[in-house]
Formats: structure tokens, sequence, C-alpha cells
């Protein structure tokens, strides 16, 4: 609970469960009691006076109405003191219903200090939550009862990043860091193993995981919605993701280091994985549709030649993937605009190879465009099929 709101809060009502709210998600922060309760200071201040004023304007309109051409009862303009008590006596309600919304905002502005710091990189359309140690994942995973700091930059527009059961959202703006704190009560639930294994099996061949038929992580963790609520393009309403409540540091230590590497599983596998995590599928498709993506699709790209927009010809070939995700902006396909991010010093040599694997997968020349560097030069300058820009 917010320390400046506890005397107030002190008198409100208790609940039957204290993580509920009657108009908003659940209270799952240590901002969301307060903020409810602002609100709902100035909304049932706001009725006390709307309800009786509306009454007595509707009563007003059948009692004084007079037929055409009868006279007025009376000639009064005004009456000074009613004017000065409803002028004054609201101002100096105004005032206190500011003072109490200002002490949770102030609350909200001023992260405490040693609070567990979370990178946070907002580009269209996706978060990427930066944990140190070359691990970056889509998800925001957070420990239960530590305050939690999120140091946010944009790589394009202005985003912003809104937790509603966390009452908390603040704008990111390119050029600057803007910075978000707050402090989770309430743990996430982890599904069961039935229901893991349940959603798994539908979820094999989809390629992407499905979190809201779902409604948990790939982890079998439950989740609170984290969107970004500042329009941003086409595929603003696309840019959300999950945010998870660990019960100790432990738990999202042991995570993180789960999420770091690539470990025991296939580099087809793991290239999968970057690709959904990183935020690859809403700009690239996988089975050649353009329409609605800002990319080309993924579809035979690896093994075929591709116009450029400088009037050059490129295989896409090992390297010109490395490059293409390093540096994007180097060699862009005809067509498209030269608007992806660069993914420099937040993918591994593993990572990168592991995404031109899955690659591989998705073309009918996936090992037919050796570069030099793999040391197959006899086959380097071999003329390969050529297919329209995707």
């Amino acid at each position: 609970m917010i320390p400046a709101l506890t005397n107030m809060t002190i008198a409100m009502p208790l609940l039957a469960d204290a993580h509920k709210s009657f108009w908003f998600p659940e209270q799952a922060s240590s901002f969301a009691i307060g903020v409810d309760w602002v609100y709902d200071l100035i909304l049932y201040i706001s009725l006390a006076f709307f309800i009786p004023m509306m009454a007595f304007t509707a009563y007003s309109m059948f009692k004084y109405t007079k037929k055409k051409g009868e006279k007025a009862e009376s000639q009064v303009t005004h009456n000074t003191p009613l004017e000065l008590a409803w002028s004054i006596g609201p101002s100096f309600v105004l005032v206190w219903m500011f003072i109490q919304g200002s002490i949770s905002y102030l609350d909200m502005r001023t992260p405490p200090e040693g609070s567990y710091d979370i990178g946070v990189q907002a580009q269209k359309w996706n978060f990427t939550m930066d944990y140190g140690g070359g691990t970056f994942h889509n998800e925001l995973h957070v420990v239960k009862d530590e305050p939690t700091k999120l140091s946010m930059r944009s790589t394009d527009v202005i985003h912003a990043l809104f937790i509603p059961a966390f009452r908390v959202k603040k704008d990111i703006v390119p050029g600057r860091y803007n910075y978000l704190w707050f402090k989770p009560i309430v743990a996430s639930e982890k599904v069961s193993d039935e229901e893991l294994a349940k959603a798994k099996k539908q979820s094999e061949g989809g390629g992407v995981w499905d979190y809201d038929k779902y409604q948990f992580t790939p982890e079998g963790y439950r989740f609170y919605d984290l969107y970004c609520a500042e329009y941003c393009g086409k595929d603003h309403s696309e840019m959300q993701t999950a945010v998870v409540v660990h019960e100790t540091q432990e738990e999202l230590d042991a995570w993180i280091k789960a999420n770091s590497s690539r470990g025991d599983i296939s580099m087809v596998e793991w290239g999968q994985t970057l690709f959904n995590r990183r935020g690859c599928v809403g700009c690239h498709s996988l089975d050649g549709t353009k329409d609605g993506y800002t990319g080309p699709s993924f579809k035979d790209v690896y093994g075929f030649s591709h116009a450029m927009a400088s009037g050059e010809e490129l295989m896409a070939d090992d390297n010109y993937i490395r490059e293409s995700i390093l540096d994007p902006k180097a060699q862009v396909v005809a067509g498209y605009s030269p608007v992806m991010p660069t993914f420099k010093g937040q993918l591994s040599d593993d990572d990168i190879a592991s995404i031109i694997e899955f690659l591989k997968t998705l073309s009918a020349n996936g090992e037919s465009a050796k570069s030099p560097a793999d040391g197959d030069t006899e086959n380097a300058d071999t003329e390969v099929e050529t297919t329209p820009a995707s």
C-alpha cells in the first residue's frame, strides 16, 4: 500500500477479496489500492453533485414552465450568497481531490533506491525486455513484493507502456530514457502440467504461441496484460505482451537462466523461438503473405537472389541474413522501407546461426546457398534459381 495513503485507506470499506476491484482488473501492485481509492473518491463526489443538480433541473423544467404569454413569477436575476456558496464551497473539495491524486502520482514518480532494474526497448510493434547478461525476452518477468524499475527507450516513435493490473502507465519517447516503477503484490499462478501439455500439443505446427487462447505463457504461468497505450502505427493493437510475477528471486533467476541460451534444443527450434520472441512475426510472414506486413515474407528467402532497393541482386545466404539482422538498413529488399531496427548486441552468434537454420527450413533452396565463409568454395558461385523480391 502507498505509505502516504495509509491513513486515508483505513476508512475504506473492507473488501471481500483484498485484490479485487469493482471497476477495474485485479489489484496486483502496491499502487492499485490507492489509485482505485482516489478514482472512487472523485467518482462518488461527482455523483453527489451531479445527481441532485440534474434532478433539480428536471423538476424545474416542469415546475416553472409557463404557457406562451404568461408573466414570469419572479424577476430575480441572481442570488449572491448562493453563487458564492456553490463556487467557494466546491473549490475546497476540488483542492482536496487534487492533493489526494498528487500524493499517489508523486509516489509513482520516485523509484526506491535499490529497485530491481529491467531495460525495456519499444519498437514497432513489440516490447523487448533486457534482463542483463545478454538475456532478452518479449515477456516481462518480475518478483513479488520487489520494487521494480523499468528503464525504457524507443527506437522509432512514441509508445506507452501500460499494465492495467498494476495501475501504471508511462510514455516511451525516442531520444531519451523514461522510467517507471511498481511493486507487484500478487504472484502469477502456474497451470497444471496436464493443462500445459495439452496446450503445447494443440499449438504444435502453429508457429506462434496464442496467449489470448490459452491465457498462460509457454512455461505455464498465468499473466497480466501489458499494452502499448499510444497509437504508434497500423499494428498498434498487436503491441502487447505478458507480465509474470514470480514468488521469489530464485524462481526468476532460474527462468532467466533457462531463457538465456539455446541449451539442449536444436538450432532450428531455437531459431523459431527467437523469431516469435523477438517480434519478427509481426513484420514477416512465413507463408509468402505480403499484405499487411512491413517486411518481406521469409518463405523461400534463403537460397534465392532478390532485388535490392539499391538496384543490385543479392543472394540471401548466411552472410546476407547476418548482415540484415545486425545492420538491417545496409541492403533493403526492393519495395520495402528501411524500418527494421538493429539487433546488434542483442543476439549471440549462436542465436543468429539458429535463426539462419530456421529460415533454411522455410526455403526450397535451404542448403544451396552456402557462403565461401562456410568453406564451400566449390559451390559458392553455383547459379541458383531466382525469384521476384518477396
